[in-house]
């Protein structure tokens, strides 16, 4: 079946809850850019590219660009059932723009499984039915923190992550407060977002050895691989590597034993979309490192597409799928359910997602 036209736009959302983390300030309101691929059947499958105006590579007025519906023309005409050979091209005409990438790669994805008439984690074989989810909490206030995180609670959440990385000593601080106040069956994670050195990292994991954090994401500056190489094991496998993760290039280094962590967390906005993530969690299975799913400020859209990717990957232990839930409105329905913090994709064709009127 055959692509029969390609178009995008932009769509702004506002927040329900700004947020503030250590290495990008505060966020008030973000844009997405929506992709439709329209098949002759008269099929339209969805993506959406969630990049972030604190990325100078990558910015919204750019991905704006690198989709505009001149640069998307080479796809009308191409079997959409020859989805590898697209998404090769893809990547090499997109390689520097992955959200870009990732918001045209969904699209196609969707728009595949739609035509088959299955669910997309179907097209590559399901590894499960349902996993918990981790909520986020910004840098805040002790006070506003544990607030937060009570309603998360309340609402069914099991997992929460916090948002640290301004100060170790406060960090720990704002740690021992928080599980004092919260149910030792709630989970806490953490995301440093490159806010630590060595010595702020161990300090912190010392200081909160008792407080049962599961493990930290991205503590070090994205560059700093060998630093976290050369890590004793008790510190190395609780970081999640983030930013410094970014396609399959840097997958296989930080796979290459020693690894440099225990903990891969894919997102599509980094990784280009499905096509490129399912590579990079096929590096870390190889290597015994577990995969985490996050995102960005995002859709349903390619929420949906990255649960579904999640789902078909034996190695994923760790879902960090909140994205769309504080934004103030969403183009579509559908994608996912959650109960009592539990996501489950939809018995339903692609992604799930329906357009709203």
């Amino acid at each position: 079946m055959k692509i029969k036209s390609v178009k995008s736009w932009r769509e702004d959302f506002g927040l329900l809850r700004p947020y503030t983390i250590a290495s990008k300030g505060t966020t008030y309101d973000v844009s997405n850019i929506i992709v439709e691929v329209t098949l002759e059947n008269g099929v339209k499958g969805l993506g959406a590219a969630a990049p972030t105006e604190m990325d100078e590579e990558e910015t919204l007025a750019k991905c704006e660009a690198v989709l505009h519906q001149a640069n998307l023309e080479w796809l009308v005409g191409r079997d959409i059932e020859s989805i590898d050979e697209i998404s090769t091209s893809l990547r090499n005409r997109m390689f520097t723009t992955p959200a870009s990438r990732a918001g045209a790669d969904i699209a196609l994805y969707d728009a595949l499984a739609l035509h088959k008439n299955v669910p997309l984690v179907d097209l590559f074989g399901r590894q499960f039915e349902a996993l918990p989810t981790s909520i986020t909490i910004g840098i805040k206030s002790v006070e506003e923190s544990v607030e937060e995180a009570h309603e998360y609670a309340g609402r069914g959440f099991k997992i929460i992550k916090l948002k640290t990385g301004a100060s170790a000593e406060e960090d720990i601080a704002r740690m021992a407060k928080l599980r004092e106040s919260i149910d030792q069956s709630i989970t806490i994670r953490v995301d440093a977002n490159q806010g630590y050195d060595t010595d702020d990292y161990k300090k912190f994991i010392k200081g909160t050895r008792q407080l049962n954090v599961e493990f930290v994401e991205q503590p070090f500056p994205k560059e700093n691989i060998d630093q976290m190489r050369s890590l004793d094991e008790q510190y190395k496998s609780l970081i999640a590597v983030d930013e410094s993760l970014q396609n399959e290039e840097d997958a296989a280094l930080i796979a290459t034993t020693p690894r440099a962590c225990g903990i891969f967390n894919i997102k599509l906005m980094k990784s280009g979309g499905i096509y490129s993530a399912m590579k990079i969690a096929a590096i870390a299975n190889k290597a015994n490192i577990d995969l985490m799913w996050g995102c960005m400020d995002e859709s349903k859209i390619s929420i949906a597409a990255g649960l579904h990717a999640a789902f078909a990957c034996p190695n994923t232990k760790y879902i960090d799928l909140d994205g769309s839930l504080d934004l103030a409105r969403d183009l579509v329905s559908g994608g996912f359910e959650i109960k009592e913090g539990m996501m489950h994709t939809l018995n339903a064709p692609g992604l799930g997602v329906q357009r709203l009127s």
